[in-house]
């Protein structure tokens, strides 16, 4: 197989992805400051025995937009296709962060049900991220191994299963006197993680394995 450099963000510069750069700035922290003004104000807490419906729509929407900006925007694409797969698989290391859900469980604020799946399994990711960043600065190749792809696709079904359990627990919670809930999930601080990080970490997953198959496919050819 024939050597394969990895893209860098300099490489960008040449396909004038620098306002692609701003815009994608100025997205990120317009969406995050639309979900921290709307966390202030409730928008997202529901009713006991009811999908979180509110959270739902938090998750899906921003990757509805960026699959769409994908879609129809080549300039976008190139810029997530040139986005640097170290900085992407960094990203994912803030995941050992799961660990805070198991002391939430640990202090009854959260089921057992939601957050040891969620915690363990973020914290899995975010353990093996270091180790893909350095296969990635020893063997640029490495992006388009199995082992890669692997990690990607157990991330984001780490998010996926995260996302139904709490869904579900939502769904049987009784609103009964004590009931330990998934509640504290859709008012701030933890708000933040479904309906900005969660998303966030898909997309990450998603260029990263869209690099993947870019670079399999050259090494290929």
């Amino acid at each position: 197989m024939s050597a394969t450099v990895l893209p860098h963000p300099a490489d960008s510069r040449s396909a004038g992805a620098g306002g692609i750069r701003q815009g994608v700035v100025l997205v990120l922290a317009a969406w995050f400051s639309l979900v921290m003004v709307l966390g202030a104000s409730g928008a997202f807490v529901g009713h006991p025995g009811q999908p979180p419906i509110a959270i739902a729509i938090g998750v899906a929407a921003p990757l509805l937009l960026f699959f769409a900006w994908l879609r129809f925007s080549p300039s976008f694409r190139v810029f997530v296709l040139t986005l640097d797969l170290r900085l992407i698989a960094g990203m994912q290391a803030w995941r050992w962060a799961g660990l805070g859900f198991l002391s939430l469980y640990a202090h009854g604020v959260l089921p057992a049900m939601f957050a040891l799946p969620a915690g363990l399994g973020d914290m899995a990711v975010g353990f093996a991220a270091p180790w893909m960043i350095l296969a990635l600065v020893r063997r640029p190749e490495f992006a388009a191994s199995r082992a890669f792809v692997r990690w990607n696709v157990l991330g984001m079904f780490d998010l996926a299963l995260a996302i139904t359990l709490g869904t579900l627990s939502a769904s049987l919670s009784t609103g009964a006197a004590g009931e330990i809930t998934t509640a504290p999930m859709a008012t701030l601080p933890l708000l933040v993680i479904p309906a900005f990080l969660v998303p966030l970490f898909l997309m990450l997953h998603t260029a990263a394995l869209m690099q993947s198959r870019l670079i399999a496919r050259s090494g290929t050819a």
